[in-house]
């Protein structure tokens, strides 16, 4: 059963003044364990998309259901509620908390949902060895590289065991080395923990690691490609 499902969603910017159409119709529908990646040009309305299946920009029309509730129906409060306990984000910028150690900044998200302190700490020192970056636990993210922080950021994504991860250019602020050992970590996570992944990109190396490939252009899927048996899905 899919966790995700788009319905015919549709985004229209400034519609009483200049209207600015970013999707037009998007239908898709994402299995779990999936390492997907969203791509296409600047302007395709991939960023939109992660966004609206994010709850974090709701559709001019259509629907996102994620584990069969739709989320553009809810209310702020509840999407904020759905959000914490859902789903895991992973930004370009990072969007560490600058004050709290790598540990805290794993462990805040636990602490938001009221696990005790105890169990917060393990969990998040456990996802901090997972992605390779233990020894810094007490390390503040202006004391970490940028390839460090993004791994911070993806254990944080984690540690609330959200239904899936999206991943908004999580490599454009990183080096060749970072993105490559950071992707081949993710993947690792994908297949460890079952975690299903999400990108928008067009970075060629997020491309070439993603298991599926959808492209979107001017606000619709053109492509959708499962790399694994080189199955056309839809077009």
């Amino acid at each position: 059963m899919a966790i995700i499902e788009v319905i015919d969603v549709k985004k229209v910017y400034n519609p009483d003044e200049i209207p600015v159409e970013a999707l037009r119709g998007v239908n898709l529908q994402i299995e779990p364990g999936e390492f997907t990646a969203i791509v296409g040009p600047s302007g395709s309305g991939k960023s939109t998309l992660l966004n609206i299946i994010g709850g974090l920009d709701s559709p001019t029309r259509g629907k996102i259901l994620i584990g069969g509730r739709d989320i553009s129906e809810m209310k702020e409060s509840q999407l904020i509620d759905f959000r914490l306990n859902n789903i895991g984000f992973v930004f370009q910028s990072y969007n560490l908390i600058p004050v709290l150690t790598a540990i805290e900044n794993v462990a805040f998200i636990m602490e938001l949902q009221n696990v005790s302190k105890k169990e917060r700490n393990q969990r998040a020192m456990e996802l901090l060895e997972e992605v390779g970056i233990a020894e810094q636990y007490n390390r503040r993210p202006s004391q970490l590289s940028g390839g460090q922080q993004q791994r911070v950021a993806v254990a944080r994504a984690l540690a609330s065991r959200p239904k899936f991860i999206l991943a908004d250019e999580p490599t454009a602020n990183l080096d060749s080395v970072s993105t490559s050992n950071l992707l081949d970590m993710m993947a690792e996570m994908n297949e460890k923990e079952k975690a299903t992944f999400i990108f928008s990109t067009h970075d060629q190396r997020v491309i070439d690691k993603a298991k599926r490939i959808i492209t979107l252009e001017d606000g619709i899927i053109v492509s959708d490609v499962v790399k694994s048996n080189l199955t056309h899905v839809s077009e």
